[in-house]
């Protein structure tokens, strides 16, 4: 079976929709000025309209707010990181609300790679651990244990994360 044959069937977009798969590899960072909230236990943890995406290919956009739009009085770093052969090295933090806490639900990098440079100090979040949307609209996790991509009604996939995708 060669790779191409492993490939899905990309969904057809409507007006208005991107589809993952017209994203390219590598990906890219894209300014963004929608609303970007990120919630947890009924607390904004983050709001901003200037941030930034990382379109991958077959991946819905991660979003990354700037540090000033982050209330991270609510952050604690943690002794994790991880390697992204395009961004670099990312650093993790645990999220603290009152009584409701997510291990490593966000992540930034100090010093991304630099063709990524507009990353630096910026947060992003795993929506499955929190309450994000974007333009008031509830955002969805992308598939999967490991990925941080936001899904919307405005990306189509199938995305990179579904049973069967590992070598998308």
């Amino acid at each position: 079976m060669s790779f191409q044959s492993r490939l899905p069937k990309p969904e057809v977009p409507q007006d208005g929709q991107e589809s993952v798969w017209d994203y390219p590899r590598p990906p890219i960072v894209r300014a963004s000025n929608v609303s970007v909230k990120v919630q947890l236990a009924g607390i904004v943890i983050a709001e901003s309209n200037n941030s930034v995406q990382v379109l991958e290919t077959s991946h819905p956009p991660t979003y990354y707010l700037p540090p000033d739009d982050v209330n991270q009085i609510y952050f604690t770093k943690i002794d994790r990181s991880s390697f992204c052969e395009w961004k670099g090295n990312a650093t993790y933090w645990d999220i603290s609300v009152n009584k409701s806490e997510i291990h490593a639900g966000s992540w930034s990098y100090d010093h991304p790679s630099s063709g990524f440079k507009q990353l630096e100090g910026y947060f992003s979040f795993y929506p499955a651990s929190f309450e994000c949307s974007i333009d008031n609209k509830l955002v969805m996790p992308q598939p999967g244990q490991f990925y941080g991509g936001w899904v919307t009604e405005d990306v189509v996939g199938p995305f990179k994360g579904v049973t069967g995708s590992q070598w998308w």
